[in-house]
C-alpha cells in the first residue's frame, strides 16, 4: 500500500468518527474497529491525562490505571506539546 493510499484511509478513518454524535453511536463503532483491550488501553490513557492535569503524580496515576510508565510518558508529552488531549479535558 502506497502512502498516499495510507493517508486518504486514515482521513476516511478520522471523518467517519466526525460523524458520531453520541457516546452510544461512538461505542458501537468502536466495538467493531477494535479490540476490548484496545478499548480499554484507550480509556486507561485518557484517565491517565485527566489525572495528570488535576494535579496528580505519576506514582498516583501509575496506581489508579495500571498504566504503564513508558506509555503514562507518552501521555504526558502529549498533554504538554500535542493538541488532541486538550479537546477533551
Amino acid at each position: 500500500m502506497n502512502a498516499n493510499h495510507k493517508d486518504v484511509m486514515i482521513s476516511n478513518l478520522y471523518l467517519a468518527i466526525s460523524k458520531l454524535s453520541t457516546p452510544e453511536e461512538c461505542r458501537m463503532l468502536f466495538d467493531d474497529l477494535c479490540t476490548n483491550k484496545e478499548i480499554e488501553q484507550m480509556a486507561q490513557r485518557i484517565e491517565a491525562a485527566v489525572l495528570l492535569k488535576k494535579g496528580l503524580t505519576y506514582n498516583q496515576v501509575i496506581e489508579q490505571t495500571e498504566i504503564s510508565s513508558a506509555t503514562l510518558s507518552r501521555v504526558s508529552r502529549a498533554l504538554q506539546y500535542g493538541k488532541g488531549y486538550k479537546n477533551l479535558i
